[in-house]
């Protein structure tokens, strides 16, 4: 036995979809995972939450100890993009100001929750311990440093860091080359 499910079990999650070539820690937890989809060339890793409406690409890896909750307005990763370990993406928020009360044990009615959609772009990194509001989206090529509070929503091609994540430099786009490579040996060794 491997320490990931091989492709039966996968379909015993109970996921909306799932690609080829995914790899999923048997230490992985699921919530709502009829609302989660998943491409294909997918590696989840140990520890990883995921739940609610998710939606992710091709080529992504998501590090152990990771979290994504995409409630009902979701959270979609883009294709090659990389969360690396303990990432929280949020598209839900409790309200802080004590006019409402918080948690999942209180009613819906006793609560105000913020709630948007979160976009994670094609070949975004978002290093270690960063976090991701609700409503955010991370344009194409982003890269976000370990720690980074990401409160705000990004340019292409920009690397942000710190708390609040502020843009420090433009990223390169040599790996767009990689990219078609890649695709081309998968088009001419599909068993691959």
């Amino acid at each position: 036995m491997t320490s990931f499910y091989d492709k039966d079990e996968i379909k015993k999650l109970g996921l909306k979809s799932f690609g080829e070539e995914v790899l999923i820690s048997r230490k992985a937890s699921f919530y709502g995972a009829e609302d989660i989809s998943i491409g294909s060339h997918v590696r989840i890793d140990d520890f990883c939450i995921l739940s609610g409406k998710i939606t992710l690409g091709n080529y992504i890896h998501i590090a152990a100890f990771s979290a994504l909750y995409g409630g009902t307005d979701g959270v979609c990763i883009d294709d090659f993009a990389n969360i690396s370990s303990r990432v929280s993406i949020y598209s839900r928020n409790d309200d802080y100001s004590g006019l409402s009360m918080t948690n999942p044990m209180v009613p819906e009615a006793y609560k105000r929750v913020e709630s948007a959609f979160v976009k994670i772009g094609r070949h975004v990194i978002i290093g270690s311990n960063s976090v991701v509001l609700p409503g955010i989206i991370l344009k194409e090529g982003g890269a976000f440093g370990s720690f980074s509070f990401i409160n705000q929503d990004s340019k292409e091609w920009s690397i942000y860091a710190g708390i609040p994540c502020k843009k420090i430099g433009e990223r390169k786009r040599e790996l767009l080359k990689f990219e078609k490579e890649l695709k081309k040996f998968h088009e001419t060794n599909p068993e691959k």
